[in-house]
């Protein structure tokens, strides 16, 4: 399902006119004296799944965590150029708690707290005084059924996270990411590490979420990108290489490294369970 391929009556998004909830702009990242990326530009749309790939090193996790500012605070690191949130930089002056409230972020391995299955949703309505603590057991039934884990918790609010599998841990740290009600929500291999069906059902989380939020996610594996990316953006070599609806970056690239990226010719060869079409004489054709 690719939102922006809607027409108006659904009350999708229109990819040309829709005006961007984050945007890069010619944004360069390093640490020290090594630059990762340079130059990125790219808009990031109102209800909306936008994949990042590219090859190990290409910088989109650092890409990813500048959005989210959470290198600020490591050696070395700088950058120039901007990123906006709704028109604004998010560098400067901030409160970084009240802005991390609105760009929510879901790591590659789950990262509970050491608290109650229960503190560990509420954390954030807690910390930004949300609602009233009266309603937090309400909040937490909300965010745990939303994730689907409701069921299997509702009768251990009171554990330890650390007794969930590696699944129901991730999707708990998805509920504590969603409690704040973010604007946008980063992820960054958020399924890395999880078995097929926990991997299938975030993917069907992710899909529902983005038709009310903007959703940016972190990616290896082209399939999901395929599956549930509306737009895709590929990283190379430090560079933003290409980005566009995603059906249009699969089956039409306008690279030959991506042609390459995404047919499964770069790197480990693995194959793409999606049709690119004739990509290798293509890339013969262009290189």
């Amino acid at each position: 399902m690719h939102r922006e391929q809607l027409d108006a009556e659904t009350g999708a998004v229109d990819a040309d006119s829709a005006a961007p909830v984050m945007r890069a702009v010619n944004l360069t990242l390093g640490f020290g004296t090594k630059t990762v990326l340079e130059q990125v530009t790219l808009n990031f749309l109102p209800c909306s799944v936008t994949s990042l790939l590219g090859p190990t090193g290409s910088g989109k996790t650092t890409f990813l965590r500048t959005l989210n500012r959470m290198n600020d605070k490591v050696p070395g690191y700088r950058y120039s150029g901007d990123v906006l949130l709704h028109g604004r930089s998010i560098f400067g002056n901030h409160d970084l708690m009240e802005f991390r409230r609105k760009v929510g972020m879901l790591f590659q391995r789950p990262n509970p707290f050491p608290m109650s299955i229960i503190d560990n949703v509420v954390a954030g309505v807690r910390a930004h005084k949300i609602v009233p603590r009266k309603e937090f057991n309400s909040v937490a039934e909300v965010r745990l059924t939303e994730v689907g884990l409701w069921d299997a918790v509702k009768d251990r609010l009171g554990d330890s996270p650390f007794r969930l599998s590696g699944g129901q841990q991730q999707l708990l740290c998805l509920a504590r990411a969603l409690a704040v009600d973010p604007e946008v929500l980063l992820l960054d291999e958020p399924t890395s590490s999880l078995d097929p069906t926990t991997t299938e059902k975030i993917e069907e989380l992710i899909q529902s979420l983005a038709d009310r939020l903007t959703v940016i996610l972190v990616t290896h594996d082209l399939a999901q990108a395929a599956r549930i990316g509306d737009r895709t953006a590929l990283f190379f070599d430090g560079k933003l290489l290409e980005e566009g609806p995603t059906e249009q970056l699969f089956l039409s690239p306008k690279h030959a490294e991506t042609v390459r990226y995404v047919s499964g010719l770069f790197g480990d060869r693995r194959l793409l369970g999606v049709v690119v079409g004739s990509t290798e004489e293509k890339a013969q054709v262009e290189s």
